[in-house]
Order: structure tokens, then C-alpha cells, then sequence
């Protein structure tokens, strides 16, 4: 049988459910560790930065509607679905990372159940940060956890993967929409991902999926007068102090970056969990 030439892909965006070409019409070459070319990217441009916060708001309504029981179990899904397409993700973190076999095997591995703990989080978060307030006088008064809004995530460059669904989980799982930015270098397994979302019970728009520059995209995103908050993981360390300074604009919340990448695989913690939401306190007078 004669050798076949292989199909090369040119991967596009995901915004609002969709995956359209970036408005510029360009891409750039995705390569693994060893420089071999895996595929192309598009090389998302502002327009697309606005038109995938215009889609992260238009469905956080819907969303952040949702019962917490509902949207524990469209994350479980989407965890369903990484399940069974390990394989694929597990070709796709090695050569992306350079990992052997194994530890890109423990890696999607690793993703697979922080999606599934995040989605066990869903309607438990509102005891852990909510409560009953004693106060003095006639009154009920409770503090009740609600999510932010529109929240960007710059995703970690490192780990293309397990550090992604990290950062982007916690932010949906409290009824947060994202625009995510992945990994520049290493995006495939986020390109995979927005697929696994498309095809689960995930609404469009819940989550908004770029690929391109992170310098670019970035500063966009921190001005963006429609985004509430932001997370500055995956950010140059050069960069951090002009994107919190644009942030500060319209008072987002932001996340700052760690000083080195994390190691994913240690417990998460609640800290991403709550990061994204606002405490709002409410006063009830007793009934007679």
C-alpha cells in the first residue's frame, strides 16, 4: 500500500459554542518539543477578544442560572468525555510537553479527576464560603457567595493540560463565564478540550477558547471594561505589574501570578475556588 500524505490541521477559535477562524485570517505553526510541526493554530486579534467577551456575557445569565446541582453535572460530563478520549490527550500532552508516555499518561490522567473534584464543588461552595451571621438586633443577616461575571484566565504556558483545566475549572464551576487564553507555545490540548465542551451539555459561550500571542491578547483583555476579573497565570512576569495597572481601570479582580508555574499535581485547595466570587450580605428582619 502506498504511503498516504498526512491531513495537516488548521485549528480556529472557540467563541460562543462555535469555532471560527480569527477575524485577522491568520495562524501560526504549532510544534512539539522535538520542533516537529504538529499543526496550525489561529493567532486570535482583539476583535476576537471582544467578540469572546461579548459571548462569555451574553451566556453568563444562563449560567450562573443554572442550580448547582446542574452545573456539577454538566462538568461531570465534560470529565465523562475527557475520559474517553484519553488517548488522543495523552498524544497530544507528550508531544506538546516532551513527557514520556507515562507521565503524560498521569498527567490526563491527573486532569481527568481535577475536573471530576471541581464538579463535586458545585453545590458545596456556598456552605464553605457562606454563613449565618449573628448580629445584634432583630435580623437575620447571611452572607451568601455569587460569581463575578466574566472572568479572563491567561492559562499556564508550561502545562498544556492538567495546569489548564486547573485554572479554567474552578472559574465555571460557581457560575463564572470565561475567556480563556491557552497556552501559546503548547495549545493543542486546550483546542481538544474546547471540543470535548462543544459536544457536552456545556452552553456556548460558558466558555470561550483563544489561541495566539499571549503579549497580545493579554493587555486586551486586562482593559476590557466587560471583564470582571482576571487570572494572570500564565503572564510573562515582566508583564504583570502593566496588566494589573490596567485592570485596576474598571476595579477587576485579579489573580495574580505565581512567582514560578505551580506543580499542578499537588492538592488544588479552595483558593481558586473562591477567588472568583463576591460575599454578598444580606439583612431579613425576623418575622413575628
Amino acid at each position: 500500500m502506498s504511503d498516504r500524505l498526512a491531513v495537516r490541521k488548521t485549528y480556529k477559535l472557540y467563541i460562543g459554542g462555535s469555532f471560527p477562524r480569527s477575524e485577522s485570517g491568520r495562524s501560526y505553526d504549532v510544534r512539539s518539543t522535538k520542533d516537529e510541526f504538529l499543526a496550525n493554530a489561529a493567532q486570535a486579534s482583539r476583535k476576537d477578544v471582544r467578540d469572546a467577551v461579548v459571548a462569555a456575557r451574553a451566556a453568563f445569565g444562563g449560567w450562573s442560572g443554572r442550580t448547582a446541582y446542574n452545573r456539577a453535572q454538566i462538568l461531570y460530563r465534560v470529565a465523562e468525555m475527557l475520559e474517553g478520549r484519553v488517548a488522543q490527550f495523552v498524544d497530544e500532552v507528550r508531544q506538546s510537553e516532551g513527557l514520556s508516555r507515562a507521565k503524560a499518561t498521569s498527567a490526563v490522567e491527573a486532569a481527568v479527576d481535577r475536573w471530576v473534584w471541581y464538579a463535586g464543588w458545585a453545590d458545596k461552595v456556598s456552605q464553605v464560603a457562606g454563613a449565618a451571621n449573628p448580629v445584634a438586633g432583630p435580623y437575620f443577616n447571611f452572607s451568601v457567595p455569587e460569581p463575578t461575571g466574566v472572568v479572563a484566565v491567561i492559562a499556564p504556558q508550561a502545562s498544556s493540560l492538567l495546569g489548564l483545566v486547573s485554572v479554567v475549572a474552578p472559574v465555571i464551576v460557581t457560575g463564572n463565564t470565561t475567556v480563556v487564553v491557552a497556552s501559546e507555545r503548547r495549545p493543542l490540548p486546550a483546542i481538544s478540550l474546547a471540543e470535548v465542551l462543544a459536544t457536552s451539555d456545556m452552553p456556548g459561550g460558558a466558555v470561550n477558547l483563544l489561541t495566539g500571542s499571549t503579549d497580545e491578547l493579554a493587555p486586551v483583555l486586562a482593559s476590557h471594561m466587560d471583564v470582571n476579573a482576571i487570572d494572570l497565570t500564565g503572564v510573562d512576569p515582566d508583564e504583570r505589574a502593566a496588566l494589573e495597572e490596567a485592570a485596576a481601570d474598571n476595579v477587576k479582580r485579579v489573580l495574580p501570578a505565581p512567582h514560578d508555574e505551580p506543580d499542578w499535581s499537588e492538592d488544588p485547595g479552595t483558593a481558586r475556588l473562591l477567588a472568583p466570587l463576591e460575599i454578598k450580605t444580606v439583612w431579613h428582619p425576623v418575622g413575628i
